[in-house]
């Protein structure tokens, strides 16, 4: 697997994102049954800041957030479990980009009396499973979605976040 993480944010190594993003795209990646080894994506750790300007461009949403995602390809299937991605002609899988907030991550946590790794792997999952063509647009699309990111999260020894 090509996990490519760019920290913007030095407060991000006291979360050790690295580690922790490659064990989350490993476990979402081998509980949905593809091979890691064949997929590629990449985690950009920013602030409020930063997220809060991507999520304008992006969504026309002038404030900041947890967690985004751009799927290398459209893979949704509304009110379904979305079929899995098909290899390249190279052999890998594009799954796309992800950002994540450390300002937005940590007042979360600090909200929620979570500890802020089991909550950046709750997010890390989430975002994985959007780059998947997982959604929660529809009441069906969130409890296929929830349901499913529970399960992967139990892998990493974190509580259910709903």
């Amino acid at each position: 697997m090509t996990l490519d993480v760019l920290i913007e944010d030095d407060r991000w190594s006291a979360v050790a994102l690295e580690a922790l993003a490659t064990r989350a795209e490993a476990a979402t990646l081998g509980h949905l049954g593809l091979d890691p080894e064949l997929c590629e994506g990449s985690v950009l750790a920013c602030n409020d800041a930063r997220i809060k300007v991507l999520n304008a461009d992006f969504r026309a949403k002038d404030r900041a957030t947890n967690v985004l995602s751009w799927p290398a390809e459209e893979r949704a299937t509304p009110d379904a479990r979305p079929p899995l991605p098909e290899p390249d002609f190279d052999g890998t899988i594009e799954l796309g980009d992800i950002a994540i907030s450390y300002d937005t991550c940590a007042a979360e946590a600090e909200a929620a009396d979570k500890p802020m790794d089991h909550h950046v792997a709750h997010l890390l999952v989430h975002g994985l499973l959007h780059l998947l063509g997982y959604d929660h647009i529809s009441d069906t699309d969130a409890e296929i979605m929830e349901g499913t990111e529970t399960e992967i999260l139990e892998t990493l020894d974190v509580p259910d976040p709903y």
